[in-house]
């Protein structure tokens, strides 16, 4: 970590994730010239995290293939990053950090803190052959599980713990799923989209138990050996990958008096506040920070969301404001299956669907104006619908509905 000496300019970034490499580049790109470090506590530069759970945990990609750019581009770009060094305490008075023992001057400061996974069930505590997965060392970890014959577990049916089974299963893993909602993705999924992934899962061979939780673990040698569900179900088990979802990693900025509710409270532009006024000289962005989006507090898990909203911030950082108001998009690929969304479809009151040569779709409506698509191998539809949702073109459940409703003729309508 190169020294920065007192009042010379010098933007520091906690976090050196997608958010952080993002911030990092369009500051430079936008003409920053001054001091810009990185700080991650991992001993890795920059990386892409939802290959985890699918191309690296099926051993298709290199861990060189996950970093978002070599080491030597960023020293290239001026920009120091220092890895394996956890920010332990901020200063927004006196515009410091602490990191490995000592102190560091910043006039601004970007929290790109991400997320972590959400504490371990008890009755798996200090068990071996218990795993999360939110980092490389985690998908290194579990990858000596993802071989022929062994029996995995995974708590959660969300997207991170249906690519994993999706792997194992074929891999040659015995794989059961159990969530404890009433059906896998409720969260953030209809019913009908549920059902498709559900049916794709049981055609590989995959035990999917909804509406079931953990009752008691057995272990053998200090090793998670059988789990028992509360309906009695018991399960013989190698190894369990809790896939319960996640938090925010807003410990720092809590301890700096910065607000906080479900993550990073920032405005339109990343800014931070403290006691409803914003803190000059702070921004946050990516999948620690709640931001405003259509009239609610909202934080997004997404590589779209990282990239975006921390563009945003340093923009807002040179001086160059505007206003974060994103179309929101997601994917997750399962076995030959990719599902993509774009949209959030919060508060959605009617689910369409629609097929097509290549694949089938399901459409989100609000008070009958279409929100959110949901894509099953359509990447024809999922682009069309993307295109009409930037574009702010308004369709309504009617014509969706019509029988020759084509999407991309739509699209070119709008165009």
């Amino acid at each position: 970590m190169g020294d920065v000496r007192t009042g010379e300019e010098h933007i520091a970034i906690v976090g050196a994730g997608q958010a952080a490499a993002s911030l990092a580049l369009r500051l430079r790109h936008g003409g920053y010239s001054g001091a810009l470090t990185i700080f991650g506590d991992e001993p890795h530069p920059p990386y892409q995290r939802p290959p985890l759970s699918k191309a690296y945990l099926k051993r298709e990609w290199t861990v060189d293939r996950l970093y978002l750019r070599p080491a030597e581009f960023w020293s290239g770009l001026g920009v120091d990053v220092v890895t394996g060094a956890p920010v332990t305490a901020l200063d927004p008075a006196a515009r410091t950090l602490e990191v490995g023992g000592r102190s560091v001057a910043w006039t601004k400061l970007a929290l790109a803190t991400g997320t972590r996974p959400r504490p371990l069930p008890p009755e798996f505590a200090d068990l071996s052959g218990v795993y999360e997965l939110r980092s490389l060392a985690d998908a290194d970890r579990l990858e000596g599980e993802i071989r022929p014959g062994r029996r995995l577990l995974v708590l959660g049916g969300g997207y991170v713990g249906l690519e994993t089974a999706a792997v194992a299963a074929k891999a040659g893993v015995t794989v059961t799923v159990v969530e404890r909602a009433a059906r896998i993705l409720e969260r953030v999924a209809c019913a009908e989209t549920s059902d498709a992934i559900r049916a794709l899962h049981a055609g590989h061979g995959v035990r999917i138990l909804e509406g079931r939780s953990v009752a008691g673990v057995e272990a053998r040698e200090g090793a998670v050996a059988a789990v028992t569900l509360d309906d009695g179900t018991r399960l013989d088990v190698d190894a369990v990958l809790v896939g319960i979802g996640v938090l925010p990693r807003d410990e720092l900025a809590r301890a700096a008096g910065l607000t906080c509710e479900n993550g990073i409270v920032v405005d339109a532009h990343g800014r931070t506040s403290v006691g409803g006024n914003w803190t000059p000289g702070i921004w946050a962005a990516g999948d620690c920070a709640s931001f405003p989006f259509e009239g609610v507090p909202t934080r997004l898990e997404s590589v779209q969301n990282a990239v975006d909203q921390a563009e945003c911030a340093a923009d807002d950082m040179l001086g160059h404001t505007r206003s974060y108001a994103p179309v929101p998009w997601f994917w997750s690929d399962q076995y030959e299956m990719k599902l993509q969304i774009v949209g959030l479809n919060r508060g959605y009151d009617a689910v369409l669907r629609r097929q097509s040569e290549r694949g089938e779709s399901l459409w989100y409506f609000r008070d009958r104006r279409m929100i959110a698509v949901d894509a099953l191998n359509d990447a024809r539809t999922y682009m069309a619908a993307k295109k009409l949702l930037e574009a702010g073109a308004v369709l309504t459940l009617d014509e969706v509905a019509d029988a020759g409703f084509d999407p991309v003729a739509r699209m070119k309508r709008s165009a």
